[in-house]
């Protein structure tokens, strides 16, 4: 058993909880740091972010935070795409680069979703082409399955950006659009057969974000603010994109 690595995957759920997100992709670096396998990383980053985001779902739903008529096109769209992710056999540099390459574009896209995060509920907003949620959800779906994450890091930006709704019912949409993404993602890994899970290490990561997550989920909804929480997770999938990417390179 790994304290250290369990003391980081609490940190971690913590304070992507706190934005809506399952934190699969700081798991996935963390755990690219400590020497795991790649056949491990992607289905216990998934699992990970399931027990984070459906106890995160879960408190936005009973605050009436979820809108799941208003999401279900990103959503359903999603689906078959993560499985389909899920299914994509890579090479393992191929893997790091795609993983790398993804949370530089992320932390990107929160850094400049800046002047997007005030309560948008009250405002007259354009038109949106129908066919925009479901294009959102499969390609970002597709991704999420590939490279073993839930997706949000990707969407909550662009819904900021696309001005969808106030900051927190944006949070609790990334949050069941990556329980949607990382069940379908792990499905599609279990249907392939390459994945391998060790039940000594993932049991005690598992414990871990699931307090973690639970605590930063009700932070969130209370008394969180939104831009600092993001510019932090922004940092942190910033600096783990530029290291996968820094020693996978050349």
């Amino acid at each position: 058993m790994n304290i250290e690595l369990i003391f980081v995957f609490f940190i971690i759920a913590a304070i992507y909880a706190s934005a809506g997100f399952g934190g699969g992709s700081s798991y996935l670096a963390a755990m690219a740091v400590f020497g795991l396998a790649m056949e491990t990383l992607r289905p216990t980053a998934l699992l990970c972010n399931i027990v984070v985001v459906a106890g995160g779902s879960w408190i936005f739903w009973k605050k009436g935070l979820l809108d799941l008529r208003k999401i279900s096109y990103i959503c359903l769209a999603s689906i078959p795409l993560a499985f389909l992710g899920g299914l994509t056999p890579l090479k393992e540099k191929t893997f790091f680069l795609l993983l790398g390459a993804s949370l530089v574009v992320s932390a990107i896209l929160m850094i400049f979703q800046k002047a997007t995060t005030h309560d948008h509920a009250s405002e007259s907003v354009p038109e949106r082409p129908s066919w925009l949620p479901p294009a959102l959800g499969g390609s970002i779906g597709y991704l999420s399955g590939v490279v073993g994450i839930g997706g949000g890091i990707f969407l909550s930006p662009l819904l900021h950006l696309l001005r969808w709704d106030a900051p927190k019912n944006i949070a609790a949409t990334a949050s069941f659009f990556i329980l949607v993404n990382s069940v379908f993602g792990f499905a599609g890994q279990v249907w392939s057969g390459r994945f391998q899970l060790d039940p000594i290490l993932v049991f005690p990561l598992l414990v871990a974000v699931l307090v973690g997550g639970q605590i930063g989920s009700r932070l969130n909804v209370m008394v969180f603010m939104q831009t600092q929480v993001r510019w932090v997770t922004a940092i942190l999938v910033l600096y783990a994109g530029a290291n996968i990417l820094w020693k996978n390179l050349g």
